[in-house]
């Protein structure tokens, strides 16, 4: 994800703000937080429904604080936890939990919800999962009940000021283009116009989210999808990333921070951040030792070759320390890797978050 959206005159202003101040204020400590997209960032919505795409049975949530599961694809905390605490916050709750209630909701919520895609059709084989149509009615939503509690006025204001965060698109390769060798979607489209179908449908899904009040939005990309352990324990012969899917992300990064940089161009404002996520993960896929890690191909738990096939379970293969694997799952980070995603996140260069990181959008935001 090359290229920076801003230029770099604003880049020494931005870099001003930080040394004057610091990263994280501690008057931004009570910013809502709002979470979108699928099972990186999923907090335990799919509890709540009737899908095969759940965490919440062991050993999912063994490092989590109450070493119990949780409903987040991770062996502890995932990547929304982790951001709430740079922010000074509680952990965001599922918005389907009843416990998202009162004052609760004043911390914002999370409506993401794993096995979904940008496109409808994503996911269709878990049946019931929040669609990102529906996340963004649960939004609007979310908006009319706090709206009873503190006024609309309060409201727009607490939404205006929040930060968001969208993680949408591996599903659309993973569990949709590639799922079947000439699955529907690969019999419509070659690769380059699916891509190009995907960024003009993630368009409307962003725009629908600035509509209804966003105005400071972390867009991440598709991680390396042909390196998960899922990928290499299906299709690769000697641990090598899958060419196919590693082309659709090549495809689908540079596009989406073109059209997230038009958008912003369009709107006036830097409100869409891009987070390259592929790079975050690459740096410690292809150096493990370099992060502490041990391997970056076997997951932690699962089955078979890598630990990739299926699902993790209690009669799963299970590693006695999750900080040695960059894997938790066959397609999910551990908490470890986690961290340093969303410290990239945090404190990244442009490489990493374009045209800026966390820290310089709390330092810019605490000024306004």
């Amino acid at each position: 994800m090359a290229g920076s959206l801003l230029p770099p005159s604003l880049w020494v202003v931005v870099g001003l703000i930080v040394a004057l101040g610091p990263a994280i204020p501690r008057a931004q400590a009570a910013r809502a937080f709002f979470v979108f997209g699928d099972s990186l960032v999923d907090n335990g919505n799919n509890n709540y429904l009737v899908t095969t795409a759940r965490a919440d049975s062991p050993p999912y949530g063994i490092d989590y604080p109450t070493h119990r599961p949780t409903g987040r694809f991770s062996n502890g905390l995932n990547i929304p936890d982790l951001i709430s605490q740079h922010l000074g916050s509680e952990a965001t709750l599922p918005y389907l939990s009843p416990d998202l209630t009162g004052q609760r909701l004043l911390v914002g919520a999370n409506f993401a919800s794993a096995g979904i895609g940008i496109l409808n059709d994503t996911g269709v084989q878990f049946v019931n999962i929040i669609r990102i149509s529906q996340q963004l009615a649960y939004f609007n939503q979310y908006q009319q009940r706090v709206s009873g509690i503190i006024g609309a006025e309060r409201t727009k204001k607490l939404v205006n000021q929040a930060l968001v965060l969208i993680t949408l698109g591996g599903n659309d390769f993973v569990n949709n283009y590639f799922l079947v060798p000439f699955s529907a979607r690969s019999r419509q489209f070659n690769l380059p116009d699916y891509v190009r179908f995907l960024i003009s449908e993630y368009k409307k899904v962003l725009q629908r989210l600035y509509d209804m009040g966003a105005r400071r939005v972390i867009v991440t990309g598709t991680g390396p999808l042909g390196c998960v352990p899922a990928e290499l324990g299906l299709r690769s012969r000697s641990g090598e990333c899958v060419a196919d899917l590693q082309q659709a992300a090549a495809l689908f990064n540079p596009q989406l921070v073109q059209m997230l940089s038009a958008l912003n161009t369009r709107l006036g404002s830097t409100v869409f951040v891009a987070a390259n996520a592929h790079d975050m993960h690459m740096d410690f896929i292809t150096n493990p030792q370099e992060f502490g890690f041990v391997t970056s191909k076997i997951a932690c738990c699962g089955q078979g070759p890598y630990n990739g096939i299926g699902l993790c379970t209690p009669a799963s293969n299970l590693c006695p320390n999750r900080d040695l694997h960059a894997f938790w799952d066959p397609f999910h980070p551990s908490e470890k890797a986690n961290k340093i995603i969303v410290q990239h996140i945090v404190s990244g260069s442009p490489k990493y978050m374009n045209p800026m990181n966390l820290s310089t959008i709390m330092a810019m935001d605490s000024t306004e």
